[in-house]
């Protein structure tokens, strides 16, 4: 077959010389293990037929090697255990066998990834690793940033089908006893788990009950399985638009019915028999007759009636449950069958034989009434089989219409046994089908890579299987030939058999005949030569009944029976064809009803539309290995995994790859890589893309073992080994030139200290050989003489230093003195300052005390004045204006008359002089006449002034008496308005700039104050429920509001404390001022209102918390675990392919920056919205939690992470967070409590792991971790019975969604009521002051 594909070439000769190079390891051929690992002791030169290798024990061997095809090269320890096998540099079948060995056996990891497939190991244990949290950690992640797992899978199918719209299938295969059903019930209860709907239909608890029936009814043990499926079985999931399951749908394929009537040994019929014979003493069987196991031919045969550990009693029981939850109908399996007994005795001993002229009643022989009876149960059984599968996917129909759907398919491997049937036949022929459908779906997968990445493809040859596929089911095929041959009347296996070989032998060379048997042929399949013996073909693919028998059982009283032997048309696929996979020549149509009835003719149909659907999907492939066949946990035989590998197509995945470029880096991560490789100058380049070109093209000379990809550098086969080689050497070199030179540095020093001392013993040796009686005296001498003379210069430094002293001192007390002297003059100054404006304050506070006393004098003889114009009220007016009047004309009178009196007596000397003067003073007394009236008006007008301020003056005097009986600022809500635009109106961010904390909270207890002060209880409950049901819709509109939660939640706590405080409890009055006292409440008590606040406050809480905790967790595992701040110790490992999947990696480059500014942001809004502390230190001790779990969980899931590098950045990441605690003074809040498991495994991953001792330290230190926990993090260390005897929880994963519990501390409100106003920015119209 012709694909597109890069072409492959061998690798250069010059290369081979440089990586065949001493301490090199490679992979040799083992009897017993397959391959063994050796080292190379000697370079290896081109041409050399002798390679020179140590094995692992120590022992020298010169191995004979072709020098065309030397020895595999084993992967650089880096690579060891990695996630997939395609990021294996080397990529061949030691190196996949090593890998699996290593995570499976060392690291007790079951699952890995091959390309698309999920390699799954039986541990033959159970693993905590399949729990609600491993769901929910494995949710919403992609592919490759999780360890490998069935849930990853399952994960990445759900999220292409919701992505995409598109169909998924997950593909689960292996051989029996291998876990394939196991794997897809973990499949389904994922889907169950994540996708569950809000009806009460509980459709996911029937999609999950479904697989107990069915394995009761379909699964057998068996010599390699104790719970062997039987039968081949896709499960169709349906899913509604909102990605929510709706119902499922179930097709099964070739059920083993010759199991009913025949078992090997040590084998049993199926669970079902076995489930009845235990129950039969319960009241509902007794009709059925039934008796124990061993009483019955059919459940006896294989002598092991008991499976060890397995309740046949109890698994009944969970069997008519689940019926029951499926179809409460059921249980008419419990009746028998209404037949006659004596027609049914008749024609099972006897045969009808109808020719053209007579009907022949023949008696049969023993065996061949043995065979009619047991072809009768089988018929029977499979009836019921098809049945129970019908009805239950009526009990899984839904009424809806089906968006898209997930199918799980757990069908049998490839198998072959020391003795292969038809059954063994029909299987393989179906992982034919499997595998073509599989290779055409890689290459798919590879082209679409190579394209968006803009790699180059050639046209190249690869292993095709059609021509076997052909072998069987086209024109002439075996399956045709065999139908032929049944529809015959004298047909027999061995004619069939010699038809075989007439057609096949020396024209065929997928087939051959045995050397040593008549009676077998030899196929060879994609995975292995498989040899069939012929023997039951014919009447395993008959599958015939008398007619007789069959008319007997249609004759039944008993409709179920009746029904069960009625011709049913073939289904019809509902699904379209993406990709055909057709025969090379077309298959032979059906020439008649009972040719289209044989087992082979239905298993073909049914496997055609089987691979329609696939092709119309996107496949998802799991492959579950049996690692022994002894059931052993973790044992691992490399000579089984190695066959189970070659038969479900893992090595030719491998083998593929290998042509490629299965090593794919991003630019970045060669860079941080091989930045150690690269010069100076290419490390001062900017663009990191030309520099990994440039270095590539520098260390790599031969250009077709790399391609450049638009974001991936793609590499042949054995490149990263290479690069690593290049790299570790140059480590090596580097290590070399450091311990030189620090062991030069430690020997020069170690030299000059031998050099000194030895300078040190000459200089004392040669002066002991010079003392002599001269030297005596000189020295003596020059003694004397250095005691006089230091004495006088200590004698004259000493009389310097004193009178340097005195100056000093001098200088300082006059420096001291004239200070004292003008702060005395300063203080002088102020104390007159100080009396005169304390006599200015005294004056006017004494002039604004009289003022006021004037004003209360003023009011007073206002009042009294007030008082008698309201006794004279009526005649008030008349008589001051009489009185005016008659002064007026008194007045007037008076100074007429003394003006006649001057004018009598002056009238004769002076009347012409002084007439103009009394014309112009009558004039000016005309004018004060009016003046005086208008003062008269002027003064009434005061008087109505004053008695309108008296009234004012009395209605201030009544307010304030009225404020001191009550003791409290009291506010009234027209209820007219709007009481919901108090909540809506009310926006964080611009209540709590400047204003006293939960200010809102406050003028709410002041209404419901005033309510209490009217003693009217209909205002105060409808006022409550008004402020209760008005939090709870603000929340509901706001939940995803971090501000407004975080906002509402200190005013519910602080109204909550108002309650209390003013409530006239003894026990909160205590904490209150007297005024505060005062303001209690009067007539009611609102102990139920406080309960139902409180568990709305704690209703917000949570949503606080879910609020916050939504917003940080995308932050989390980047931040904490991936991201890499730490200088030098960059961890980067080559990626396979499921890093380069399809997900879609949506994910932003969170760093702990990011996480500490979240922190910040939180812990900011909290503090401007008043959040009490003692709340805000229980949120961020909840975040603390979260972090440290999220953190841990992953850690856990990513053994790529268990590493001392990592522990330290992840001990570097938890300094940091104490460190923000410590900004923000929250040391006391038990939040770093929580931190302690992550930072004991962050321990865990740097210390020693080897002895007794450590393991010792390790349980001593380890107290937050559990055993498993400890074991998961150590990948390399063997078990130590110290830390197996730790008593503790079996429990891997921390719980993520455990909310610590939470309380509200009692803290009375400092502010007194009456000081509190409301800011005009509240827009609190329709409250006012009374």
């Amino acid at each position: 077959m012709v694909i597109y594909y890069d072409s492959v070439e061998e690798p250069q000769t010059a290369m081979t010389s440089k990586i065949y190079t001493r301490t090199n390891l490679v992979w040799i051929p083992d009897n017993e293990e397959v391959w063994q690992s050796a080292e190379i002791t000697k370079d290896y030169r081109t041409g050399e037929r002798v390679l020179h290798l140590r094995l692992e024990d120590g022992t020298e061997l010169a191995y004979s090697v072709d020098p065309t095809a030397l020895p595999p090269l084993r992967n650089p320890d880096i690579l060891v255990g990695e996630n997939d096998l395609t990021a294996l540099s080397y990529l061949h079948d030691p190196a996949v066998l090593h890998n699996l060995k290593v995570r499976f056996v060392e690291s007790k990891l079951i699952y890995t990834y091959s390309g698309i497939i999920l390699v799954a190991m039986n541990p033959y244990k159970q693993l905590p690793i399949y729990g609600d949290a491993i769901i929910h950690a494995y949710s919403g992640q992609n592919m490759g940033d999780m360890d490998p797992h069935i849930f990853a899978v399952a994960e990445e199918a759900y999220k292409q089908m919701a992505r995409n719209n598109k169909n998924q299938s997950i593909i689960v295969s292996g051989e029996s006893g291998a876990g394939k059903t196991v794997s897809a019930r973990y499949a389904m209860r994922y889907f169950a788990m994540v996708s569950k709907s809000s009806s009460n239909a509980h459709v996911e608890d029937k999609v999950l009950a479904s697989n107990p029936i069915t394995e009761a009814v379909g699964n057998a043990k068996t010599t390699r399985n104790d719970n062997s499926s039987r039968f081949g079985k896709y499960t169709e999931i349906s899913f509604d638009r909102r990605h929510q399951i709706i119902g499922a749908n179930m097709r099964t394929y070739l059920l083993e019915k010759s199991r009913v009537v025949f078992q090997s040994e040590n084998e049993r019929n199926y669970h079902i028999f076995y489930q009845l014979c235990a129950s039969a003493l319960q009241p509902e069987f007794k009709p059925l007759k039934l008796g124990s196991a061993e009483e019955f031919n059919y459940t006896r045969m294989g002598g092991s009636t008991v499976i060890e550990g397995v309740d046949d009693r109890a698994d009944m029981m969970e069997t008519r449950k689940t019926f029951t939850l499926l179809d409460k109908h059921l249980d008419i399996f419990c009746e028998l069958l209404d037949l006659d007994s004596e027609p049914m005795a008749q024609w099972l001993c006897q045969r009808k034989i109808i020719t053209s002229s007579e009907t022949v009643i023949k008696p049969m022989t023993k065996l061949q009434a043995l065979n009619a009876r047991d072809a009768l149960a089988k018929k029977i059984y499979s009836h019921l089989f098809d049945y129970i599968v019908e009805r239950i996917n009526q009990a899984l129909q839904f009424t809806g219409k089906q968006h898209t759907f997930i199918g799980v398919l757990d069908i049998y491997g490839f198998e072959t046994f020391d003795v292969n049937s038809f059954e063994q036949f029909c299987i393989n022929y179906a992982n034919e089908k499997l595998q073509q459908q599989f290779n055409l779906h890689v290459f798919k997968l590879e082209q679409e890579e190579y394209m968006k990445e803009d790699i180059p493809w050639t046209l190249i040859d690869f292993y095709d299987n059609q021509p076997a596929i052909d072998l069987i089911e086209a024109k002439m095929g075996i399956l045709e030939l065999l139908d032929e041959e049944c529809l015959l009347p004298q047909g027999t296996d061995e004619n069939w058999l010699q038809k075989l070989y007439n057609n096949f032998i020396n024209k065929n060379p997928l087939f051959q005949k045995p050397r040593m048997s008549n009676t077998s042929f030899i196929i060879q399949h994609f995975a292995d030569k498989v040899e069939y013996k012929c023997e039951g073909f014919l009447e395993k693919n008959r599958d015939t009944v008398y007619e007789v028998l069959i008319e007997i059982l249609k004759s039944s009283k008993f409709h179920l029976c009746a029904d069960f032997f009625k011709d049913n048309p073939a289904p019809i696929s509902r699904f379209g064809s993406a990709i055909k996979v057709k025969p090379a020549r077309p298959v032979v149509k059906a020439p008649n009803k009972q040719f289209r009835t044989t087992v082979g003719n239905k298993f073909r149909s049914s496997l055609y539309l089987l691979m329609e659907t696939l092709n119309a999907t996107t496949p998802h492939y799991v492959r579950c290995i049996k690692p022994n066949d002894e059931k052993m946990p973790f044992e691992f035989d490399s000579k089984r995994v190695a066959q189970q590998l070659r038969a479900c197509g893992v090595l030719e995945t491998i083998r593929i790859s290998a042509q490629s470029y299965p090593s794919r880096w991003t630019y970045i991560e060669f860079f941080s890589r091989y930045s150690i490789l690269m010069t100076q100058h290419e490390l001062s380049l900017s663009d990191k893309k030309k520099v990994c070109r440039t270095v590539l093209q520098r260390l790599i000379q031969d250009p077709n073992q790399y391609q450049f990809g638009r974001t991936k550098i793609f590499f042949r086969a054995g490149q990263v080994a290479y690069l690593e080689k290049l790299r570790s050497d140059k480590l090596r070199q580097a290590c070399i030139m450091i311990q030189k030179n620090v062991r030069g540095w430690l020997q020069r020093k170690k030299f000059l200290r031998v050099r000194q001392a030895t300078i040190m013993i000459q200089q004392y040796f040669r002066g002991q050989q010079a003392i002599t009686a001269t030297a005596l005296k000189q020295t003596w001498a020059a003694i004397v003489i250095q005691k006089y003379c230091r004495g006088y210069l200590v004698r004259k430094l000493c009389q310097l230093i004193h009178v340097a002293a005195v100056t000093i001192q001098a200088y300082t007390r006059g420096f001291l003195a004239r200070k004292k002297y003008r702060k005395m003059l300063k203080e002088h100054k102020a104390i007159i300052l100080q009396k005169y404006a304390r006599a200015w304050l005294a004056r006017r506070r004494f002039q604004n005390i009289r003022r006021f006393v004037l004003n209360i004098q003023l009011s007073y003889r206002v009042q009294r004045l007030q008082k008698k114009l309201e006794d004279q009220v009526g005649d008030t007016h008349a008589f001051i204006q009489n009185q005016i009047h008659c002064e007026l004309n008194i007045c007037v009178i008076n100074i007429i008359s003394s003006l006649f009196g001057k004018i009598k007596n002056l009238l004769e000397s002076h009347f012409q002089s002084q007439k103009d003067i009394y014309e112009k003073e009558i004039e000016a007394l005309n004018f004060k006449v009016e003046h005086l009236s208008q003062e008269i008006n002027h003064l009434q007008k005061l008087f109505r002034k004053e008695n309108d301020i008296n009234d004012s003056i009395r209605l201030e005097v009544s307010r304030l008496t009225s404020e001191n009986m009550m003791g409290s600022l009291c506010f009234l809500i027209n209820c007219d308005c709007p009481t919901t635009l108090f909540y809506a109106d009310l926006k964080p961010r611009g209540v709590v700039v400047n204003m006293i904390p939960g200010l809102p909270a406050h003028i709410l207890f002041m209404c419901v104050r005033y309510a209490d002060y009217l003693n009217d209880a209909d205002m105060l409950k409808s006022f409550m429920n008004i402020i209760i049901n008005g939090i709870k819709q603000v929340i509901k509109e706001h939940i995803e509001d971090f501000e407004m939660v975080s906002f509402w939640l200190s005013n519910t706590y602080y109204f909550l404390n108002s309650l209390k405080q003013y409530s006239g409890e003894e026990e909160f009055m205590k904490h209150n001022t007297p005024r505060q006292n005062k303001n209690c409440l009067k007539h009611f008590d609102l102990s139920e209102y406080r309960q139902i606040l409180s568990d709305l406050a704690i209703h917000i809480y949570h949503q606080f918390i879910i609020v916050m905790e939504n917003n940080i967790q995308p932050m989390i595992v980047p931040g904490m675990l991936e991201y890499e701040s730490l200088q030098g110790i960059s961890g980067l490992k080559p990626t396979g392919f499921r890093k380069r999947s399809s997900s879609i990696d949506d994910t932003d480059a969170y760093t702990m920056t990011s996480i500490l500014q979240q922190l910040s942001y939180f812990y900011s809004t909290m503090c401007q919205n008043g959040l009490d502390s003692e709340l805000l230190k229980q949120a961020v001790k909840q975040l603390f939690f979260l972090i440290g779990a999220v953190t841990l969980n992953s850690l856990f899931l990513r053994k790529d992470m268990c590493s001392c590098r990592k522990g330290m950045q992840i001990r570097c990441n938890i300094s940091y967070l104490e460190e923000w605690l410590k900004e923000k003074n929250l040391q006391n809040s038990t939040a770093k409590e929580t931190l302690e498991p992550l930072s004991q495994a962050a321990w865990l991953l740097q210390v020693n792991k080897i002895t007794d001792d450590d393991a010792k330290e390790i349980c001593e230190c380890c107290t937050s971790l559990s055993t498993v926990q400890v074991m998961n993090c150590v990948i390399f260390y063997c078990h130590s019975a110290m830390l197996n005897n730790r008593e503790d929880m079996p429990q891997l994963m921390l719980d993520t969604k455990y909310l610590f519990q939470v309380t509200f501390p009692f803290t009375p409100s400092p502010y007194a009521l009456e000081t509190i106003q409301i800011p005009s920015s509240f827009k609190l119209g329709f409250l006012t002051r009374v």
